[in-house]
């Protein structure tokens, strides 16, 4: 049984909370797509054995209790402890100590918005949950940006999944053209914040 098949398996057997419980392993679990398990379900509810909103809704659920227990771990232990852990453990989540210090630098030097756009991109929207609560960001700005991006990404998802699920070449022809359109205006709003600082430190 390959991946898909077993996300599929799944989301047949528990339904919404199959849905939500893969979409918490996709934050912590990286090699667990949401491109794979949005669209799938999406899918699914539009040959009627879901409800669209239903698995929205349940994807962003899960999304945002990840979310928010990597934010937990960031915040309850130091910086020593985090890596220490990464370092002994990551593997098994295909996740390196570098990986986090580089989205902690990202974090610091781009701010809280950061989040909003991680939570689009993969593998970031698994590490940028751990730095925000090492940097101490307010849990409920935290949870404000996560949410607004969870929600236009699940529901990206899920929308495509339920009208092009029959067609796999044009879903990933879409996935890959919007994924470089988020890059691409990540990377613009990111030049336009050390724009900004620039510009400030010169007055």
């Amino acid at each position: 049984m390959n991946l898909t098949e077993w996300i599929i398996s799944i989301m047949e057997q528990l339904g919404y909370l199959g849905i939500a419980l893969l979409m918490f392993l996709d934050n912590v679990f990286p090699p667990i797509p949401s491109e794979i398990i949005m669209p799938s379900a999406g899918y699914a509810a539009s040959q009627g054995q879901l409800l669209l909103v239903g698995v929205i809704i349940a994807g962003c659920i899960g999304s945002l209790l990840a979310a928010a227990l990597l934010y937990w771990i960031g915040y309850k232990f130091n910086h020593e402890m985090i890596f220490r852990f990464v370092d002994r453990y990551g593997k098994y989540l295909f996740l390196k100590s570098a990986d986090v210090q580089k989205s902690l630098q990202w974090f610091e030097q781009y701010g809280h918005r950061i989040v909003f756009f991680g939570r689009m991109i993969p593998a970031v929207r698994s590490l940028i949950s751990i730095p925000a609560g090492m940097s101490r960001m307010p849990f409920w700005k935290f949870m404000f940006y996560s949410g607004l991006g969870t929600i236009i990404w699940t529901t990206f998802l899920a929308y495509v999944g339920f009208y092009f699920g029959e067609n796999q070449q044009l879903m990933q022809q879409i996935f890959s053209k919007v994924g470089h359109v988020i890059i691409a205006i990540t990377l613009i709003f990111l030049g336009w914040i050390l724009y900004r600082r620039h510009q400030r430190r010169h007055r």
